[in-house]
């Protein structure tokens, strides 16, 4: 395969400049367990050279924000070489920067410059499938049936008279069969090959070992360049069940659902992350993996954290979770309970590049209530033990874009389903730095592109307007995190301690050997009385008001999380 290189790449003895996590301390047993991890979306975060599109030295002029925010590590959506027909998850190279976001210098000076900052760098991994311009692919299209190519891929003759019926009833992910029948080279319809997602995405066989080799190897390579980790795409989707066989329906495949399927969350893909688990803790610096694992239970997303197998597993179940205060507390419960079963870290999540934002998904149709719940919701998840994954944007109070207009659209979703289903471009839209009008700072010049449209009326979500607000909600996360990272009570840690709470509260202690904290959460749309737990330190809102120092009690505004001092 072809890839970029560079000189000069540090190898294992040498990338050993890990940041520390808190106050110059790591966290017990790993920076990983307590870390807030905040996702780029490469395409809209920073543009630097003002093509319209976001890229590496955009995002690297944009670390120090990064800082200043309180986050400990950056997780980075793909960059590599790509035709871009899924955004960059339809990888032509593993090694290599797609040249819209830069090059392998580029990378390498990011991971730098995020170093001597402190920040961490993970770096999302595509082991699932690849492009179907991918040099393995394309040698298999040519060589036609029986090439040893051919293997590295889940190629099937179809069922008929004429092969003319797809292999197995599989449906993608994105809508649509699971299968596309190819032009052999000799002219006639041939065989069908698998693609989970878009046809353009032919998912790799891992019974192949060459398919084993080739990750291995990648992985090496982004270590040894000095990245901190890998968040793996699809990581329950590696492995199939033996003989691809039919599910006995049509319905449309939904990533997070009961329904055990005979190509997701097989018991093989755990003997593929034990081999790199092996990999990961032969470098310096406590290197992990988070798995993208839709799974049917969280006691399913556990096995993926065994001790020998990775560190993290990001929590749907959770993202999943409506304004509840019964349904969270399950949640809540349940995750620690399997995570603590295995010895891993809970991880909390409210927002990616996959879903709606949380400002809109929690407002049912009203923003200022969506910012509300948002602001509460985040401060919630803050308290929770364990890692916290905050979405670009978010800090922003950034709702979804819901009226791009179809000609403008990229997400293959949205055409494979008539527009059913291609909701991702709303939470894809870049984000607004500075000025006035778009790209609001987003490129180098004013009024230059981006690849989706920003809103009008942006400007007042922008960094530069709520920077030294205090009433803003960038100010309102800078302010939690770093109580977050100061408080001792706050961070890792394997359960809560729940308090007597009236309907619709949520009310927990988090303990420690230097204090205390009580976080109050108030899910209704009314205000709450509620007995006062100790000295307020953050609320997402306006916060408690009316201490009576008789009763010794509060109220507590409705959609509303309060922090206190115990």
């Amino acid at each position: 395969m072809s890839s970029q290189h560079l000189a000069g790449v540090p190898r294992p003895a040498e990338a050993d400049d890990r940041a520390p996590h808190r106050a110059g301390v790591r966290a017990p047993g790993g920076w990983w367990r307590d870390a807030v991890i905040y996702q780029v979306y490469p395409r809209s975060f920073a543009d630097g050279d003002g093509d319209g599109v976001g890229d590496l030295p955009g995002i690297r002029s944009r670390l120090p924000y990064l800082k200043q925010l309180g986050v400990d590590a950056v997780w980075l959506s793909p960059f590599y070489a790509s035709p871009q027909a899924d955004a960059g998850y339809d990888v032509t190279d593993y090694r290599a920067v797609d040249p819209m976001f830069g090059t392998l210098s580029d990378a390498d000076d990011l991971v730098r410059d995020a170093h001597a900052l402190g920040l961490r760098i993970i770096v999302d991994i595509v082991p699932n499938h690849c492009s179907d311009q991918h040099p393995w692919f394309r040698q298999a299209l040519r060589e036609g049936p029986g090439s040893p190519l051919r293997s590295r891929f889940h190629f099937r003759s179809g069922k008929g008279p004429d092969g003319q019926l797809p292999p197995s009833d599989w449906e993608s992910v994105f809508g649509g069969p699971a299968w596309t029948r190819v032009a052999e080279p000799d002219g006639p319809s041939g065989e069908w090959y698998l693609h989970l997602f878009a046809p353009e995405q032919p998912d790799f066989n891992w019974d192949h070992p060459a398919v084993h080799d080739e990750f291995r190897s990648v992985l090496r390579f982004w270590l040894d360049l000095g990245v901190d980790g890998f968040r793996i795409d699809v990581a329950h989707g590696l492995v199939k069940a033996a003989g691809l066989p039919d599910i006995g329906h049509s319905e449309q495949l939904k990533l997070l659902g009961a329904q055990v399927l005979p190509f997701f969350d097989q018991d093989g893909v755990h003997d593929i992350y034990r081999t790199w688990r092996t990999i990961l803790d032969e470098y310096p610096g406590e290197r992990i993996a988070v798995a993208e694992a839709w799974t049917p239970t969280i006691e399913r997303s556990a096995l993926y954290l065994r001790p020998d197998e990775l560190h993290q597993a990001f929590n749907f179940q959770y993202l999943k979770t409506g304004w509840d205060g019964e349904a969270l507390r399950h949640v809540i419960d349940s995750s620690l309970t399997a995570m603590g079963a295995v010895g891993a870290p809970a991880t909390w999540v409210l927002s990616n590049h996959d879903v709606v934002r949380h400002t809109t998904r929690l407002g049912a149709g009203d923003e200022v209530r969506g910012l509300r719940r948002a602001r509460a919701a985040t401060l919630l998840m803050l308290a929770l033990p364990g890692s916290a994954y905050l979405y670009q944007g978010e800090e922003l109070g950034l709702p979804e874009v819901t009226d791009l207009p179809d000609e403008v659209r990229q997400d293959p979703a949205f055409f494979r389903s008539a527009g059913q289903d291609g909701t991702r471009d709303g939470c894809r839209v870049p984000i607004p730095w500075s000025g006035g009008k778009a790209p609001y700072g987003f490129g180098p010049r004013a009024g230059g592109p981006s690849w989706l449209p920003q809103p009008e009326g942006w400007a007042r979500l922008s960094v530069e307007a709520q920077t030294g607000d205090p009433s803003s909600t960038l100010e309102f996360y800078r302010a939690a995190l770093a109580i977050r990272r100061a408080h001792p009570a706050l961070g890792a840690g394997t359960d809560v301690t729940w308090l007597e709470a009236p309907q619709g509260m949520l009310c927990f202690r988090r303990d420690s050997d230097q204090g205390s904290l009580v976080c109050t959460v108030n899910l209704t749309e009314e205000p709450v009385q509620y007995h006062c737990p100790g000295r307020p330190l953050i609320a997402s809102g306006d916060g408690a008001s009316g201490h009576d120092q008789s009763s010794g009690r509060v109220v507590i505004p409705g959609d509303t999380t309060v922090w206190w001092s115990a």
